[in-house]
């Protein structure tokens, strides 16, 4: 509603009587209250919501990205905002045009870009990504043990930088929602890399991973029970190979073979069986995963030693320091290496073969946490609230939270409750 000027000429006559009636108006009331004022509309500051930056990825041999132009929309729907580095969509064939048109803001610097309250990444951040952090700041992204080194623990202390590693977050049922994910596409990739390294193309043993009629088909020994064997199983199974399968947790192997409907050849990793299947093999798969820190390394160098010439070993547990002796890290451009006549496949980030699919898969993930988020007081109270959540950190604001780490680089560590205990 706008308050009209009065009349100066109706002003000058009142001020008239009010001065025979000694009564004075201050100057602040007749040159402030009776100006017409501008109309204003109350502007709301929801609280939760999150600023995201998402840098392009440059190591690792990463194409992903952590998320879709749907999932960015989404997110800038519920009132979050999405900065991106130019070109970070390109790998998994989604464009810059794509992003701005969701809503999110292109930038070509990554220093604008860090100074965003949370970092998605799928690649874990170089030193010169740590650099650009700031304290407090939130960086979500997976850990690849192997390459995991003392320096770079201590620039995110320097940093105070909370770090949080995708693969060890829960979800409600407690299971790993990340883990799951990647290792359903994982399971796939692997049987049917296994299938390509056996040719003689590949310095395989020109083996069919399925035979023909007359021709016995490949045997495969898939280490581990968990989601990557279960898939990896189904696929082998299609191919038609020979499977042995073995894991020390009997109640996933019957889980397993329920799962399936079929029945297979099953064993602990202490039997004496496992290592003879192993040495006969034309295929050995490891995938087993740890909770907490690197996954058990349960066969030797002189197993190994025994396999066959041009047997194919596919270690999926390299990201958390592989489950064989002579497991090293290799990358997609270089993927495979010979160690005793054995063909050598290592790459941490197996499913980034098939970007688009794994982008979409982490998308699905990420988006219902960002709207819990958003729905409280932010990411901090999130990390207070869901102990599932919580479970993926692995250094907040500056103090190292896993005691896997502690032990190894012999840095102390402090129990993640007690720190947000005392930072209330």
């Amino acid at each position: 509603m706008r308050i009209l000027r009065q009349d100066p000429k109706l002003v000058q006559g009142n001020n008239s009587s009010m001065q025979k009636s000694k009564i004075s108006i201050p100057k602040e009331l007749s040159e402030h209250i009776l100006t017409p004022l501008a109309e204003r509309l109350a502007v709301e500051h929801p609280q939760g919501k999150v600023t995201i930056g998402i840098p392009k990825e440059l190591k690792f041999s990463e194409n992903r990205i952590a998320l879709t132009p749907s999932a960015v929309r989404t997110l800038v729907q519920m009132g979050h905002r999405i900065r991106l580095e130019t070109g970070a969509g390109e790998k998994s064939n989604f464009s810059d045009y794509d992003y701005s048109e969701a809503g999110a803001e292109i930038l070509a610097d990554k220093e604008q870009l860090f100074k965003s309250q949370v970092i998605l990444k799928v690649a874990p951040p170089s030193l010169e990504e740590i650099d650009l952090g700031h304290p407090g700041q939130i960086i979500i992204s997976p850990i690849h043990l192997p390459a995991l080194t003392e320096e770079y623990i201590y620039r995110l202390k320097q940093k105070r930088i909370t770090a949080m590693a995708m693969e060890y977050m829960k979800d409600s049922s407690g299971s790993f929602p990340f883990v799951r994910m990647m290792s359903e596409i994982a399971g796939v990739s692997a049987m049917q890399t296994a299938a390509d390294l056996l040719s003689h193309n590949e310095d395989g043993r020109g083996v069919l991973l399925g035979g023909i009629a007359g021709v016995p088909p490949a045997k495969v020994v898939i280490l581990g029970a968990g989601v990557v064997a279960e898939v990896a199983t189904r696929v082998a199974l299609g191919y038609g190979a020979e499977i042995r399968l073995f894991d020390n947790n009997i109640r996933k192997l019957m889980r397993l073979q329920s799962n399936l409907g079929h029945r297979l050849y099953t064993g602990t990793f202490s039997s004496p069986e496992m290592y003879a299947e192993i040495r006969s093999a034309d295929v050995v798969l490891g995938a087993i995963h740890s909770e907490t820190g690197r996954a058990p390394c349960i066969v030797g160098e002189d197993t190994v030693e025994q396999m066959k010439p041009g047997a194919v070993i596919i270690d999926v547990s390299i990201d958390q320091g592989g489950c064989f002796a002579t497991s090293r890290l290799s990358t997609h451009e270089q993927p495979t290496f010979i160690k005793h006549e054995v063909l050598h496949y290592c790459v941490p980030n197996i499913v980034s073969r098939y970007p688009k699919t794994s982008s979409a898969a982490i998308s699905n993930i990420l988006v219902p946490l960002f709207a819990e988020a958003g729905s409280t007081m932010g990411i901090e109270a999130l990390l207070r609230s869901d102990a599932g959540f919580r479970n993926g950190i692995y250094m907040y604001k500056g103090s190292l939270t896993n005691q896997y780490m502690s032990e190894r680089f012999n840095i102390k560590y402090m129990d993640i409750g007690l720190l947000l205990m005392t930072n209330l």
